[in-house]
């Protein structure tokens, strides 16, 4: 791997660094950014740097070098559906945002589809559903639960647990990526999902039968601010236009593998632990009841 990836650390909003690096490349994918909701709600800056500033700062490198770029998004910047709403998020549905986070995100969409009109910039974006899978930071939902059980900590539900997210398997949307870079027409959105709708609570009593422990072993915690209800991708075009097809269609069966990577690979995750549950103490702690 060492002759393949050339790792540099940096600032996305550092313009000379970034152009240096885009006159170098042949393809930028443009996957960074502040994407924890809770994060954004108790400080929103950090979001509005890398995800608006930090997108602008690419676009006008990839602009001056005629290089290739692909932005990766996500399903929040449309808001929410209803529980009982059998409509899902297409490519036309109108943004709607509700938290820093996605509205941050909806901005770095519109900025890349300025640039393609104004500019003619090469540029294809995807629009994906909520991620889980190996290397995630313990900060997630997914990944903060694992790692609680395995700590002895009963895992936290916010409101009433009934809030749904499409899940996909980051393996999943890395293929999918590279297929829209690959087949993709240019100046065009995909939506990027595998059909995995599965409330909070249905999550987290998944992962504590998987883990050995009684369903019912977790409590409830008061609701995030704007918490948005349903979110539901529909990736028609992705797969019948790309030929794209999801190797983890089941939800349940990639959460089995997530949970034994965690449990093999403590040393990854042990580091950011403490630091992530001392600054949700924290807000926690500040938050009326």
């Amino acid at each position: 791997m060492g002759s393949r990836v050339h790792v540099v650390e940096g600032d996305i909003t550092d313009a000379a660094l970034v152009d240096r690096l885009v006159a170098d490349a042949d393809l930028v994918v443009h996957f960074a950014a502040e994407s924890h909701n809770d994060n954004s709600l108790t400080d929103p800056w950090p979001f509005v740097h890398t995800n608006v500033i930090g997108t602008y700062t690419l676009l006008e490198a990839v602009r001056r070098h005629g290089t290739r770029f692909h932005h990766v998004s996500t399903d929040e910047v449309y808001g929410d559906l209803d529980l009982d709403d059998p409509v899902r998020f297409t490519e036309a549905t109108a943004y709607n945002p509700s938290s820093p986070y996605s509205s941050t995100k909806g901005a770095s969409d519109l900025l890349v589809r300025a640039w393609v009109r104004s500019f003619g910039i090469a540029a294809t974006i995807s629009n994906c559903s909520n991620n889980y899978g190996p290397r995630q930071h313990v900060e997630k939902f997914i990944p903060r639960q694992i790692t609680n059980v395995l700590d002895g900590i009963r895992p936290k539900l916010y409101g009433d647990g009934l809030n749904v997210r499409d899940w996909i398997h980051v393996d999943d949307h890395n293929r999918a990526v590279w297929t829209i870079i690959e087949r993709g027409h240019v100046g065009e959105t995909y939506l990027i999902g595998a059909d995995g709708e599965v409330d909070n609570k249905t999550v987290v009593r998944d992962l504590l039968e998987l883990m050995g422990r009684d369903a019912d072993d977790y409590d409830h915690v008061t609701d995030r601010a704007g918490h948005d209800r349903r979110y539901a991708i529909d990736p028609t075009r992705l797969r019948t236009e790309l030929g794209w097809a999801p190797e983890y269609p089941s939800f349940r069966e990639g959460l089995a593998a997530t949970i034994e990577w965690y449990r093999d690979n403590e040393d990854w995750w042990r580091p950011q632990k403490d630091a992530t549950e001392a600054k949700y103490a924290a807000v926690q702690s500040i938050v009326p009841r």
